[in-house]
Order: structure tokens, then sequence, then C-alpha cells
């Protein structure tokens, strides 16, 4: 078991998380991640079986026993998106669908923070069609890789040449002031040392009226230590998730109207139902008679600039 993730400096929590994702991006989903159990100091590996070698565990993004496809319509995707996208874009990283919160239109820029293997940009490239542009920024190189890698399929599908992926901390943007129409992320803002400023950077790179679609996951109370220290918990999105009431104080301090914070308690509930590896890991690790659903939700955030 390692510190409180939460009390670490920031940039050891960014590369544990880096590293961590860069094993998923090589092997393509959760359940394939094991060789990064040595390099995260993991007993069981980023998402992994109980032991070194085992088939791969899970995490808030992704259970074994589900494919990256039954994942993604669990959490609200429909079978025609994702029959659109390029192969492989889908890892089952998903905790929401901000995509469709966003309600995004043609013409808008649209932004999505930790955008992995481009599974939400390949998603808004035809909503904002031809006259818009779509903008993923991830911290990891080999997540980078494996999206632009997926352009020139996405280019074939859908005929349009409208998005593009760049190398970057979603607490540092590489993204010009009020340029953005839309920013959405999914199940990442959970994993940022530096939440604040995550929500500051949004207001930042958005244009007056802007607005913001997050899925994420967020903590109804605080969890144990012992969990909170658990590094496969932190990159499993568990262990750096907030409680709500910082999360909608973050939205507001960074200049947001009226967030809607949105509990969806169904994502939980399903990843206890299918018996996901590092749920069943942190339940043992919860006050005796507690759930996780007691703890952790699954949480849709949407706000004004």
């Amino acid at each position: 078991m390692t510190k409180d993730t939460q009390a670490q400096p920031d940039h050891e929590v960014r590369d544990r998380v880096r590293a961590g994702y860069s094993a998923i991006a090589q092997t393509g989903q959760w359940s394939g991640v094991r060789p990064a159990s040595a390099q995260m100091q993991s007993t069981t590996g980023c998402c992994g079986g109980a032991e070194a070698g085992a088939p791969g565990g899970g995490g808030c993004c992704g259970p074994v026993t589900l494919t990256p496809e039954q994942v993604a319509h669990a959490v609200g995707y429909s079978g025609e998106d994702l029959s659109l996208l390029p192969e492989g874009a889908n890892m089952g990283l998903s905790c929401g669908n901000p995509t469709a919160l966003a309600s995004i239109t043609r013409g808008e820029v649209v932004l999505d923070l930790g955008c992995g293997g481009g599974l939400d940009c390949f998603l808004a490239g035809p909503r904002a069609g031809a006259e818009g542009r779509v903008i993923g920024v991830d911290m990891t190189p080999e997540m980078l890789a494996k999206a632009r890698g997926n352009l020139a399929s996405y280019r074939e599908r859908s005929g349009l040449d409208n998005v593009e992926f760049r190398l970057g901390e979603i607490e540092h943007l590489p993204v010009a002031d009020a340029s953005v129409d839309v920013v959405i992320s999914n199940c990442v803002i959970n994993l940022s040392p530096d939440k604040r400023q995550v929500w500051r950077e949004i207001a930042r790179v958005l244009k007056p009226g802007g607005r913001v679609a997050v899925s994420d996951l967020a903590l109804l109370r605080p969890l144990p230590a012992e969990v909170r220290g658990d590094l496969e918990a932190l990159v499993g999105c568990i262990a750096g998730a907030e409680l709500v009431e910082d999360v909608r104080a973050a939205v507001l301090d960074a200049g947001f109207r009226e967030p809607e914070l949105t509990a969806k308690p169904q994502y939980v509930e399903a990843m206890e139902q299918w018996r996901d590896p590092l749920y069943a890991k942190i339940a043992a690790s919860l006050p005796e008679g507690a759930s996780i659903r007691d703890f952790v939700v699954s949480l849709d955030i949407a706000a004004t600039r």
C-alpha cells in the first residue's frame, strides 16, 4: 500500500497516472494491463487480477467481465455511435457520455480533456461538422499515438478532417484563451492532483457563454485512508475523486453560473454487480456493512461560462 495519493507531490501523481494509462494504451483496454504492475508498484497491477499474470481486472473505466463496447453501452453510448468509431478508439474508459450531455452543434469548437484514444473526439466531430473543430488533449504520448493513428480511419468514415490531438496536461491546456465553445471530459478530472486549476483552465479557454459537459466520478463521503493510498484505485478513478460539494465549489470558484450536477448511481451499482476486481478490493477496505455505492457516484456536470 502506498501513502495517501492525495498527499503526494503533484508530479508524482501525474507520473503514476501517466504510467498506468501508457500501459492501457499499449494493451487497448483495462483488462489487458498487466505489464504496468511492476512500474506502478502495485501488487495487483493497474486494474489487474489478484496475482501477476492473472487475467486483467477493471476500474472505474471498464471491468474485466465486459467488453469495451458493453461498457460504452452501459454508460449511455448508442450502437449507432459506436459503429462509426475507428477500431480501438473505445477502450472501455468511460463513466458517462459527455458528448450527448454537451448537445454539440455544427460549427462549434469542442475541446476534450484527457481524450485517450479519441472516442469522444470522433463522436463529437460529425456533430461539429466541417465548419467546426474538435481538439483532444492528453498527457500520455502513447494515448495520443493511438488517437492520431485513428485519424485516417475517422476521415475515411466521416468524410471530415476536423479532429486534432495535442499533447498537454489538463491543468495547463495548450489552447488559446476564449477559443472554445464546448469543453467535454470523460472520467478524467478525478485523476488530476489540482482539480481547481483544471476548472480555471476550462474557464480560460471557453468563449463567453461557452459551456462544459463533464462525466466523472465523485464521492458522497470521504474514502478510508487505505483506499486513498491505493495506486490502483487512483488510476482506477476512485482514490483521486473529490466530494460532490467540493466539485460544485470548484466549478463555482472558476466563474461558472449555476452548475448542474446530476448523480448517476447506476454506474457504480453495475460495477459492483459485474464483480469488478478493483471494486471488490475497495469494498473489502470499507467499514462493515458499507457499500461502494455509499461512497462513490458517477456525476454529470453541466455549466455555462
